[in-house]
């Protein structure tokens, strides 16, 4: 069984929206049995629910992350997934220092899924969220492929 994480800063919005995104996709494809997919969050707590914005939103991509709550990253976490993917480069940079070892299965979701690192801006520092979920969304569904191989 394959692991993804996806990481972002609080886990309260894009990362549990590529979370649900990435699930979705599998299960178009018949591959849900075969991923375990899960998200966490840098500077956070556990069990804190989802943004009622990225709430809302999902919702309107079709899925429901009402039941959500936050998760703050473990090193278990990072050494059982076999591909890590982050919102942005602080992220990626934080995850590095913190866990060395593993740098070679940590990305950038642009750099997984389009071979092209930038970052994915948090709506809660004053990003579009239209444009933000958007980009979530399309950069799974393009890149979900070249982000399967990642992780094998």
């Amino acid at each position: 069984m394959k692991r993804m994480l996806f990481v972002c800063t609080a886990n309260r919005y894009r990362s549990a929206i590529a979370e649900a995104c990435f699930k979705e996709e599998l299960r178009k494809r018949g591959l849900d049995d075969s991923w375990k997919v899960q998200s966490s969050g840098t500077w956070t707590t556990d069990g804190l629910p989802a943004i009622p914005d990225a709430i809302k939103r999902a919702g309107h991509l079709g899925f429901d992350i009402s039941n959500h709550r936050s998760t703050a990253i473990t090193g278990d976490q990072v050494k059982e997934a076999d591909l890590v993917l982050v919102m942005d480069a602080g992220h990626k940079e934080a995850l590095q220092v913190e866990f060395p070892q593993f740098n070679k299965k940590i990305f950038l979701l642009s750099e997984a899924s389009k071979g092209i690192a930038y970052d994915i801006p948090d709506p809660m520092s004053g990003a579009d969220p239209n444009d933000v979920v958007t980009e979530i969304q399309t950069l799974i569904k393009t890149g979900f492929e070249m982000i399967c191989d990642l992780a094998r």
